[in-house]
């Protein structure tokens, strides 16, 4: 995109808010992304989907990059990220391919 070339974003109110997600879980097809952030609370026996973002292939992978690019600025300027859990706890009984359409 040249220098000169601006793209105008509105931002309303209630999106602004954001939502909270302590939880991801990305699927496939050849043609799309899909991208489930959910939020699962201690306690509670469902996890829910706050967000669905579907995007193709080629955007998931700008996305990729762009998340790499923020994430080593951030590093270095806050230090180094530690992955406390590298594998997530799901509760038992937690299946991300039910209830899925």
């Amino acid at each position: 995109m040249a220098d000169n070339k601006q793209l105008d974003i509105e931002l309303s109110s209630e999106v602004a808010k954001g939502s909270y997600c302590n939880l991801s879980i990305i699927t496939h097809s050849p043609n799309e992304f899909v991208l489930d952030f959910l939020k699962i609370l201690p306690g509670f026996p469902k996890a829910v989907v706050t967000e669905r973002i579907i995007m193709t292939p080629e955007n998931a992978k700008r996305l990729r990059d762009a998340l790499a690019d923020n994430v080593g600025k951030f590093e270095s300027h806050f230090g180094k990220i530690e992955i406390h859990n590298p594998e997530p706890q799901i509760p038992i009984g937690f299946n991300p391919s039910e209830n899925r359409s």
